[in-house]
């Protein structure tokens, strides 16, 4: 397999615009750097990872990701009130901000604001794009080895691999 060809434990560079189904743009890399991503570490939705594999520098795609490739299904819960007062004083919760929280045994979970009212916040575990179908546009710019630091920590430290990195 060339060196320059999409596969697991390659660092990945790609523009690209997500569209809904309705073709409104929700975000694009147009006018900013290529995304780059760690391939086969979950940094990216896996109906999209899955589509790269195998996919050379300069190569194009056009992807369609259903909602099990994506970010899930809606599920039936409820969007949980949680009182202003819980959040900090110098933050204002605005509907589709997202928080990290922790579980009940101390892993970290996202949360999204759904919305608010005067007295509550209201927060589902739903990604905001949850049940939607996304169309992706993709180049792949650039492919190459992950360093060994990349690859202990899961995921890519820029462009080179050789950028600043702390966590």
């Amino acid at each position: 397999m060339s060196t320059n060809t999409v596969a697991s434990d390659k660092v990945v560079l790609f523009h690209y615009t997500l569209t809904n189904d309705a073709g409104d743009v929700i975000d694009t890399s147009d006018g900013h750097d290529p995304m780059p991503y760690l391939h086969g570490h979950g940094n990216i939705v896996p109906g999209l990872e899955r589509q790269l594999t195998g996919l050379a520098v300069g190569a194009k795609l056009s992807a369609d990701v259903p909602p099990g490739e994506g970010y899930g299904e809606k599920s039936d819960r409820p969007p949980q009130p949680v009182p202003r007062d819980q959040f900090p004083p110098d933050v204002d919760p605005q509907p589709g901000m997202q928080f990290v929280v922790q579980g009940p045994e101390g892993e970290h979970m996202p949360v999204w604001i759904e919305n608010t009212d005067e007295q509550h916040v209201f927060i589902t575990f739903d990604h905001p794009l949850a049940g939607e179908t996304l169309h992706f546009a993709v180049e792949i710019t650039a492919v190459r080895d992950a360093t060994e630091e990349e690859l202990a920590h899961g995921h890519p430290h820029g462009p080179t691999g050789n950028e600043g990195h702390h966590h």
